[in-house]
């Protein structure tokens, strides 16, 4: 073995290998992508077909509105208490 001093500056046994590794962190940063599962896909598409309830609710808040709507509160205590014992 052949010593040529104690300021070695370009000796870096591992700096083939760090190349590669720098090179493919700089290409993989360039390659952003937004990737959307099937069912986010078809979460949206069920939001947009849903017109029917859409009018249900709007017909509901022109009633409110009016003064026309009129609360059923057994009924809605009925369902309050199935919710939260279960049934």
């Amino acid at each position: 073995m052949k010593i040529n001093g104690p300021n070695q500056s370009d000796f870096n046994p591992y700096h083939k290998q760090q190349l590669p590794k720098q090179m493919e962190v700089k290409q993989t940063m360039k390659k952003d992508q937004l990737e959307i599962s099937n069912e986010a896909k078809q979460l949206h598409e069920d939001n947009r077909e849903n017109n029917t309830r859409n009018a249900k609710i709007d017909r509901l808040k022109e009633m409110i509105e009016s003064g026309e709507y009129k609360m059923n509160y057994d009924q809605t205590a009925q369902k309050l208490i199935d919710f939260f014992t279960g049934k």
